[in-house]
């Protein structure tokens, strides 16, 4: 039998953040690459039925991923994230953004300041995750772009992936 596992997620419009919590059955350390090797990453980061292809990432600080996810009718949307702090198999943050296959930054979009944690449990790990904004307006945009439903279905795919990785 299955553990039943956690999860919560949160929009606070006063520190313009969204809260997310996250618990999955698979140990730290797979838990912790498959958020930060792309070869684990580009299987789950898109919400199906979307597809994620990393073009690069130097998982450091001051690091950049560079991405795209890809429609089934083949529409590519550029993403990047610059990393700015990264505590191994605890935490990382990165500042991320829309923007073109150079890495090139749309400024009209809004820019996510994310920090996820990772906690170790008895048979499970749980990732918490602040994605932060600058305004209101730039969380209400992308919650109304289908933020929720979105990154719900690709931490469902996440258990997926890790169900097929231990």
């Amino acid at each position: 039998m299955s553990l039943p596992l956690h999860f919560d997620f949160v929009v606070n419009k006063e520190t313009q953040t969204v809260h997310v919590t996250r618990e999955f059955a698979a140990n730290l350390d797979l838990v912790w690459d498959a958020w930060t090797k792309p070869e684990i990453l580009d299987q789950w980061w898109a919400p199906k039925p979307y597809k994620n292809v990393t073009k690069t990432m130097d998982f450091k600080p001051g690091g950049t991923w560079l991405y795209y996810m890809q429609s089934p009718e083949g529409e590519v949307h550029w993403c990047k994230n610059d990393y700015k702090s990264i505590d191994a198999k605890n935490s990382f943050s990165g500042l991320d953004a829309f923007c073109n296959e150079k890495g090139e930054i749309n400024t009209s979009m809004p820019r996510t300041l994310w920090t996820n944690t990772f906690a170790e449990n008895a048979q499970t790990t749980t990732v918490s995750i602040v994605a932060k904004y600058e305004t209101l307006s730039d969380l209400e945009m992308v919650i109304k772009m289908g933020f929720k439903e979105g990154f719900t279905m690709a931490l469902g795919n996440l258990d997926e992936v890790l169900k097929n990785l231990s």
